[in-house]
């Protein structure tokens, strides 16, 4: 991918990124959607997030297994840095680091700051805080004893950020694997967070875009850095 293709994308992620923060806004189509995963005859949300099953295969389990995948590629830039097949992917491989690590420290801290509430903590289902979207003020009466951490979605991150192998894969046909599975798997942690009630659609989006804006601007600073020092280096 060109510079110019890098920068172009990044200009309309980022277009589509103010887009749906604006349309999830100015309408209810959260709630609309989230209406379908949740009972409210029993009060409950379709997936029961103590399920030993499901939390592990989608929750603990596979964020231990990226912080793993993470660690195996620092290991192999640092260790085995002279291997020819590293050298020959170093610089995906950096990206992909990079992208491991920025991204959900980014979405991390931006859920420390948003104080949103989950689909769980809302009145509409069950919860005790009013339908506060990522822009609005809480009401002047409604006393709260923690600040809500639920914008954008902090599990999925770690899955959108393997769209950074994107850029790793030298063939079209293995880039478009490794992006399928990629998004898979990130939108199967996204859908696990919302059908318990941790999540509305519109975080898993917004996380979505944040990383790929990250991942491309990573992206540009990795191929600018080190195509600069192999021309200098010849």
């Amino acid at each position: 991918m060109t510079q110019k293709s890098i920068n172009f994308q990044i200009i309309i992620t980022a277009i589509l990124l103010i887009v749906v923060i604006s349309l999830f806004e100015l309408t209810n189509l959260d709630i609309f959607i989230q209406n379908y995963f949740y009972n409210f005859d029993t009060s409950k949300w379709i997936l029961d997030k103590n399920e030993p099953i499901l939390k592990f295969l989608l929750y603990d389990g596979l964020k231990k297994a990226l912080i793993l995948f993470a660690v195996s590629i620092l290991f192999m830039l640092i260790f085995l840095r002279k291997n020819k097949t590293i050298e020959k992917y170093k610089k995906g491989l950096i990206i992909v680091l990079l992208s491991a690590i920025i991204v959900p420290i980014t979405i991390g801290s931006l859920k420390a700051v948003s104080n949103t509430p989950c689909p769980k903590n809302i009145e509409f289902f069950g919860g005790n805080y009013p339908n506060i979207k990522v822009f609005d003020s809480y009401p002047s009466n409604f006393v709260q004893e923690k600040k809500a951490k639920c914008w954008p979605a902090g599990h999925a991150s770690g899955g959108f950020a393997l769209l950074s192998l994107f850029f790793l894969f030298k063939k079209r046909k293995n880039k478009i694997l490794i992006v399928s599975f990629s998004f898979v798997l990130a939108w199967s942690m996204g859908l696990y967070k919302m059908l318990i009630g941790d999540h509305f659609l519109s975080h898993t989006i917004i996380t979505m875009l944040i990383a790929w804006i990250e991942i491309l601007i990573i992206a540009k600073i990795i191929y600018k850095y080190k195509g600069n020092k192999s021309e200098k280096s010849t």
